[in-house]
């Protein structure tokens, strides 16, 4: 029922909060309507007021929070990205994002993996598991990490590059990999992403094809996204223009540059974010088959 799910819910978030402020993390509030989110070739933000957009995520605010000399912080807030509805999407949702200074995405894992174990302790006790379509993930195992491009030899027998070059990424995710990930009772990590598709990460420095970017999977849902930290503003400025261009060349409308935080990006040291979907943990702690069985309300009920 879903009265049961919105107590679990409750008891997710809590746990989350918890888990933390032990840890020393400072929680955060950032504005909700923001002139300029990051641009992104495949993510609309909602248009509200003219020249001002809800947030896509918290991400450019928190950054220029750690530009200001925060080390640790954390933030539960509401998200909107317009044109997205299905079984795992809505288009206001959720989400947990986390950044910390000094570090790179190698600690964000092991944050995963602490906070995946203490929320199945505290609100699964009898059985600390999580569950996607019959199948239990275990956060206590091992958890695996894969490259992107072994997942794409390993389950779609394709090489990334070729896919990314052919435009066929997207359809060997969705039809080929993520079934594949779906099949381990472990959480997987799937990391070390082309540089293409860094967006906001920074390029490994001895290997800069590849991006500091990893992807968490659980039963296949794809759980958060994170990222070692890009801080240089020109290289920053080109791939937000980049996404731009491929948005016009889909006659998509381009965005505003966030240009104060462009400007104060210098100033942000070495660190890590990452974005973590609450209502997804919530589906997967409950072992709920569709978004919609976690949330008060779905857009078709209001």
């Amino acid at each position: 029922m879903k009265s049961n799910a919105l107590w679990l819910r409750a008891q997710i978030i809590r746990a989350i909060r918890d888990f933390f402020w032990e840890r020393g993390f400072l929680e955060v509030e950032t504005p909700l309507l923001i002139p300029a989110n990051a641009p992104e070739e495949h993510i609309n933000p909602f248009i509200t007021l003219p020249c001002w957009q809800l947030q896509t995520s918290p991400e450019i605010c928190m950054k220029r929070l750690l530009c200001t000399g925060h080390q640790r912080i954390f933030q539960i807030s509401h998200c909107w990205r317009s044109d997205e509805r299905g079984s795992r999407h809505l288009s206001e949702f959720t989400m947990l994002e986390w950044y910390r200074a000094g570090c790179d995405y190698l600690d964000l894992m092991a944050d995963c993996e602490g906070l995946l174990q203490h929320v199945a302790s505290v609100c699964l006790p009898g059985n600390p598991v999580y569950r996607r379509k019959s199948r239990e993930i275990d956060p206590f195992q091992s958890w695996r990490r894969i490259s992107v491009q072994e997942a794409f030899l390993r389950f779609g027998q394709v090489d990334v590059w070729d896919c990314l070059q052919k435009g066929l990424y997207e359809e060997i995710l969705t039809a080929q990999v993520e079934p594949g990930l779906a099949e381990f009772s472990e959480p997987v990590i799937l990391m070390d992403y082309p540089s293409k598709l860094a967006a906001l990460a920074r390029l490994k420095p001895d290997q800069n094809i590849l991006a500091e970017r990893f992807e968490l999977y659980m039963g296949g849902l794809e759980l958060a996204n994170g990222f070692s930290e890009l801080n240089n503003p020109v290289e920053q400025r080109r791939r937000f223009e980049e996404a731009n261009r491929l948005r016009l060349e889909k006659c998509i409308a381009p965005l505003p540059m966030p240009e104060p935080f462009l400007r104060e990006l210098s100033d942000m040291p070495p660190s890590a974010g990452i974005a973590l979907g609450v209502d997804r943990l919530v589906m997967l702690a409950a072992g709920a088959d569709t978004i919609d069985q976690v949330v008060a309300f779905t857009p078709e009920e209001l």
